[in-house]
């Protein structure tokens, strides 16, 4: 076993929100296999996920046992918690397909290869639910929960009381289906803990309760759940209705996923280095004391970004968005801007103007006639000129000295773009075709 204690690494993390009595001491006493339901809806996991899954890999370091289950099942019905629609349902192949792209990004993170016997697990529940006919589910499980009991859950309360558009049997069914995954783990792979948000603990207690009344008051199952992530604001965090922060860089790109975590407010930076990151206790004391003492240098969100890029991505695409960043809001040098691959590039500048030129332009076309002739960044030639004697103007990161500069192929960054920068904040990117 472990060293460090689970429950008391994430009390200290701030990542407890209730612990059923009796956890603590089944965690002590022995190694232990415990569960998280992942939704797979998509063929990528996004950041509101990242907490379940860091629980997770803390409980693999505490030397236990991480079952990641896959909702396959539960996720052609949709789990009526929080939420005030139904879910689109999924198909077979969509949903092979989102479980081998979880898998991969949950490999980064779990060991789920080696022989350690507390070596990670992937389950789908609908490797276990698609041969349960109906008519066996009413009867072997339907009979052990009162409907009195599942009226009384939080979930399934404030839908019945007008939040949405009521709630169809299907969904009602949702926590027996929960209910059953823990109660098969319990009796197939000796799993006792189910681990979740806030907002699962009805459905994680229903599991607890079918186990005791399936298999009788001496079997033992546990419910832990950690705090649902807020942002200083109150809002939500990494989930909203549109605009997930991925944590696929198809979906999300690397330099996004950083500039995310670069951008959050010192409040959230204080509680997110201690949910999203590895980092030691002291480690952390410190830099939220050199945050405190110099907030404007941002050391909090700079090590925040860093470890969490590093992580889910890689150190080479963390260095490349740092390197981006610089580039955009620091005295990156025009070498640093012509080491930028074209997808980082168009990345870093998306969303600043752009303006298309004729590539057999080039040799001798100057400076002056590219701003203010060819492109609009300038209204007129009289207002570039007057900009350039200020000193106010940059071409790919190089101050231009004169207005009648040609513009060369060698200017070219990635074989096609130009750079101009006027004033300090002003960007435009120029594609030569």
């Amino acid at each position: 076993m472990a060293t460090k204690n689970f429950i008391e690494e994430l009390e200290w993390r701030g990542m407890i929100h209730t612990i059923m009595p009796g956890a603590k001491e089944q965690l002590e006493k022995e190694l232990t296999t415990a569960y998280l339901g992942i939704d797979p809806t998509a063929d990528s996991l996004h950041i509101g996920h990242l907490v379940g899954v860091m629980i997770l890999k803390h409980f693999q370091m505490c030397g236990h046992r991480p079952l990641a289950l896959i909702g396959g099942a539960t996720g052609m019905i949709g789990d009526p918690s929080g939420k005030s629609q139904e879910r689109n349902l999924l198909d077979e192949k969509t949903l092979r397909h989102n479980q081998e792209a979880i898998r991969e990004q949950l490999a980064k993170l779990l060991d789920f290869d080696s022989d350690a016997p507390n070596a990670a697990r992937l389950v789908n529940n609908y490797d276990w639910m698609k041969e349960f006919s109906f008519l066996d589910f009413a009867r072997d499980i339907g009979k052990c929960i009162t409907v009195n009991y599942m009226m009384a859950k939080d979930s399934v309360k404030k839908r019945f009381n007008g939040e949405g558009d009521g709630m169809s049997f299907t969904e009602f069914t949702y926590q027996l289906l929960q209910g059953y995954d823990f109660l098969h783990l319990y009796q197939t792979m000796n799993c006792k803990i189910q681990l979740g948000g806030a907002d699962q603990w009805g459905n994680i207690t229903t599991g607890t309760e079918l186990i005791r009344r399936k298999l009788g008051s001496e079997a033992e199952a546990f419910a832990i759940t950690c705090p649902l992530i807020t942002k200083a604001d109150g809002t939500k965090f990494g989930k909203t209705e549109s605009g997930n922060v991925w944590l696929s860089p198809r979906y999300t790109s690397p330099y996004k996923f950083y500039q995310f975590w670069l951008n959050v407010s010192d409040e959230d930076a204080k509680r997110y280095i201690k949910i999203f990151t590895l980092l030691d206790r002291e480690t952390i004391d410190n830099l939220i004391k050199e945050h405190e003492e110099a907030p404007h240098m941002r050391a909090l969100q700079k090590r925040l970004a860093e470890e969490i890029t590093t992580m889910i991505h890689s150190r080479e695409e963390y260095e490349k968005a740092l390197a981006a960043s610089q580039i955009l809001f620091g005295g990156a040098t025009s070498e640093a801007l012509k080491g930028l691959d074209e997808q980082t590039l168009l990345q870093v500048f998306e969303g600043v103007p752009q303006f298309r030129i004729d590539r057999s332009a080039l040799g001798e076309l100057p400076f002056i006639e590219l701003a203010a002739g060819l492109t609009q960044i300038f209204p007129s030639k009289g207002e570039c000129r007057k900009m350039v004697q200020g000193g106010g103007v940059s071409l790919n990161k190089e101050k231009v000295a004169d207005q009648q500069r040609p513009i060369t192929e060698e200017d070219l960054i990635a074989g096609k773009y130009l750079l101009v920068q006027r004033g300090k904040k002003n960007y435009y990117l120029v594609i030569a075709e």
